[in-house]
C-alpha cells in the first residue's frame, strides 16, 4: 500500500503510526527496522563529485560483506543507460544469488565517456568479468556512439 500510494519514509512512517494509534495495524509491525541496513555497505561505495557517481570501489570487500564467496568467472556485469542514468548490476552466472549494484548515476548520460568512466571506476580490467545489455550499450561499448 505503501509503495503504491508513493509515500516517503517519513510519510509511510507517519501513516504506519497513525495506523497503529487507531488499532488498526498490528503494534509488532515496525517500519524502520531495516531503515540502516545499507550503512554496513557504504564504506565500500564512493561518490567522487566531478562525476556524480557512485560506485563500488571494493569489490571483494562487499562481497565478504555479504558472505559470498568472490569468483569474478561466476559474475556478469549488466549495464544499462538512459537519457538521464546510467547503471551497473553484478548478476551471478547460476542465478544463486541475488543481483549487486556496483555503479550507479543519476546525472551522467548515455555517452561512450560515461560509459568508459563507469568501467574505470570499477577496476573493470581487474575482474574481466563477461559484459551484457542491450544494443545501445554495444554501440557505446565498441566506441561508435556517432555511428
Amino acid at each position: 500500500m505503501i509503495r503504491s500510494m508513493g509515500l516517503t519514509k517519513v510519510y509511510a512512517e507517519l501513516l504506519t503510526s497513525r495506523l497503529k494509534e487507531w488499532h488498526l495495524l498490528d503494534p509488532t509491525c515496525k517500519v524502520t527496522k531495516y531503515r540502516k541496513r545499507h550503512l554496513s555497505f557504504a564504506s565500500f561505495f564512493t561518490v567522487p563529485q566531478p562525476h556524480s557517481l557512485c560506485y563500488c570501489s571494493d569489490i571483494f570487500g562487499l562481497f565478504n560483506e555479504i558472505g559470498i564467496d568472490y569468483d569474478p568467472s561466476d559474475w556478469r556485469l549488466f549495464m544499462d543507460s538512459s537519457v538521464k542514468s546510467l547503471k551497473a548490476v553484478l548478476l551471478h552466472n547460476g542465478n544463486e544469488f541475488p543481483s549487486i549494484p556496483v555503479g550507479h548515476s543519476v546525472h551522467m548520460k548515455e555517452e561512450y565517456e560515461n560509459v568508459k568512466t563507469l568501467l574505470d571506476m570499477i577496476k573493470y580490467t581487474r575482474h574481466n568479468w563477461e559484459l551484457c545489455g542491450d544494443f545501445k550499450m554495444l554501440v557505446f561499448l565498441l566506441g561508435q556512439q556517432g555511428g
